[in-house]
Order: structure tokens, then sequence, then C-alpha cells
């Protein structure tokens, strides 16, 4: 099952002493108060400094994008049930390569993004295997005060600093940039839910391993 993607704008913030993005849709979470709406999609932000999240070998045969969000339940799922699995018998092993981007339900799943991207890209896929593992803790630990401190304690745990942290997490450059990276992806690719998956360019919504493995196998002619 795929998590749908919200029909609307983003919105601009102030938490915790700092500027948040996030959108009024899905999360019980979300306080739905003192919200300016965007007032465009974001074309005119520069996306050029968001880096593409890629993991495995630069020319492995197959390539393999999913669409995933940190505070989707399914995502999460997938990530325990099947990423892991792909990782060891495809992506170690040079078959196929691996491109993560996020999708931004509410401002919980962008200020997770920030902290898995704060360590760079060295440390984006192992902080995102934090996020995606204790994602039913942090995503739940309160009102939204409690839930950066929650995603702070998770960058403490994969090595980054508080100070690190809190720069990363003020960012709202950066935010703007992400949002606008986001939207352009989505659109480009028509992505309605999360998790979805792209096999060289051809769109699969989520799946089990046994039928992501059966794909594969398909196009690596084993």
């Amino acid at each position: 099952m795929n998590r749908p993607l919200p029909f609307v704008l983003l919105a601009l913030i102030a938490v915790a002493g700092g500027s948040y993005w996030y959108n009024q849709s899905y999360s019980p979470l979300m306080e739905l108060t003192n919200i300016e709406p965007l007032s465009s999609e974001g074309s005119d932000v520069d996306t050029s400094g968001i880096d593409e999240m890629v993991l495995g070998a630069i020319d492995a045969p197959i390539t393999m994008v999913e669409y995933a969000s940190y505070t989707c339940p399914h995502c999460a799922d997938f990530h325990e049930q099947v990423y892991k699995q792909l990782k060891t018998d495809y992506i170690d092993t040079g078959k196929v390569k691996f491109i993560f981007r996020e999708v931004y339900f509410d401002r919980f799943g962008l200020w997770a993004s920030m902290v898995a991207r704060c360590g760079g890209k060295e440390r984006f896929f192992g902080i995102t295997d934090l996020l995606m593992s204790t994602q039913s803790e942090w995503s739940r630990a309160g009102d939204p005060v409690a839930i950066a401190d929650a995603l702070r304690k998770t960058g403490r745990l994969a090595g980054l600093e508080d100070a690190q942290l809190q720069a990363c997490l003020q960012d709202e450059d950066e935010a703007k940039a992400l949002i606008a990276r986001y939207q352009e992806n989505v659109a480009t690719d028509d992505v309605t839910g999360t998790p979805t998956i792209f096999i060289d360019g051809e769109k699969h919504p989520n799946m089990s391993y046994v039928d992501l493995r059966e794909v594969l196998d398909a196009k690596l002619g084993e």
C-alpha cells in the first residue's frame, strides 16, 4: 500500500527558534494555525546544491530510484523488509545503483531529511537507517519541540554534534531548496504516493522483496 501525496502547498512557520517548513495534510500532529501558504511552487529556488543520494556502483546495470517519506509507515516497512535485502543482494554486489529521493508530507519528515543530510553523503544512508527503524518512536514523541529533540537525539547517535544539528535544522535556505527539489522530482516523475520506485525508468508501486527480486532478475537475465 502507498501513502498518497498531499494536494496542498508547503508553508513556513517558526518553531523552537528556527524556521521550518511543513504542509497541512495527513498527520494528526499537524497544528493548522498561523500558516502562510507559499506564493509559488519553488520554481525560483536554486536547487543546484541539493545532492542526489546514491548508493552502489555508478556503472551498475540497473538503476533504481525510491521515493519515500521519513514519516510514511509504509516506507519504514519497505526499508526494513525490502531495502535491507536489496542492499545485500543487489546494491552491495554491484547489480543495482540505488537513488533515494525524499518526499515531504509534513514538517517532521522535512526535519528528518535535514538531519539525515546533516552528515553529508557519507552518513546519509546510515542516518536514514536509524530514522526508518525508529520512526514510530521519534515521530510520536509528542509536540513539535519533542519531535525535534528526538530527531536531534537520532543525529547524535549517528555521531553528529549538537551545534552541527542545530545549524542544519535552522537552515532555511536548505529547507526551501529541499522542498523545491521534491516538487520538481514528483512533478517530473508523476509520483502520487510513497513508497514509489522506478527501475530503469519504469514506475512501480510498493512491492514485496519477492516481487522486486523477480523484476530485477528478469532485467539481469537471471
